[in-house]
């Protein structure tokens, strides 16, 4: 497998080519620090986007939807584009065109494949699961067959794919420099806050290991 993805019409960057990124552990990086993510595909003829979670395992792309949605039918071995973006800092300019931000995207295109295969969901499932929290699956109440009825996976192989990547400073025109107004970059970092334990927890349950092996941004 080749370690740099081939640039296709549709990853090629048109603009700002130089922030392109087409090797697999730049995306893979980027996928994995953030499991938010946007699902593009065309819905009784019009666009439409759809937020859920998205893990990867290995060079296949996982995420999940309800088996009842539009979606699932319209995204189900049809084209898609699937993106990740993490802000990474503001950047303030001396003029309002030069205003910018600092960020990681990905984008991911290709034909999905739908997992009907009820243990092949439940893996897959349960690898979401310990994607964000590892080990926690194998401590959760099993799921019953009508959580995995009602739940759908799509899986999509990472071989159309590239990333942006903006992490700059200040890029003004040349006459501007001397316009008396503060410019500079406000860094932006996704925090963990202090665990929120459920009022109805059993008593003497301890925070468990996985909770502080999150890791995001």
């Amino acid at each position: 497998m080749s370690e740099v993805l081939e640039k296709t019409e549709q990853t090629r960057l048109r603009r700002a080519h130089e922030r392109g990124r087409y090797d697999r552990q730049t995306i893979y990086d980027i996928l994995d620090a953030q499991p938010m993510c946007h699902v593009g595909c065309v819905v009784d003829g019009k666009p439409t986007v759809m937020p859920t979670i998205q893990w990867r395992e290995g060079d296949h792309l996982y995420w999940h939807a309800s088996s009842a949605g539009r979606t699932l039918r319209a995204a189900t071995d049809a084209h898609v584009c699937v993106t990740v973006s993490l802000l990474d800092g503001l950047v303030l300019a001396r003029s309002g065109m030069h205003h910018s931000v600092n960020f990681r995207s990905v984008m991911v295109f290709g034909r999905p494949r739908l997992i009907d295969d009820d243990k092949e969901k439940q893996a897959r499932l349960n690898a979401m699961i310990d994607a964000l929290y590892p080990g926690r699956s194998e401590t959760l109440r099993p799921m019953t067959a009508q959580e995995l009825k009602a739940t759908a996976v799509l899986s999509l192989p990472i071989e159309e794919a590239s990333a942006k990547i903006r992490a700059a400073g200040v890029k003004d025109d040349e006459e501007d420099y001397d316009w008396p107004v503060w410019a500079g970059v406000v860094p932006v970092h996704t925090v963990l806050g202090a665990p929120i334990p459920d009022p109805r927890n059993l008593p003497n349950l301890a925070i468990p290991d996985h909770v502080g092996q999150i890791k995001l941004g």
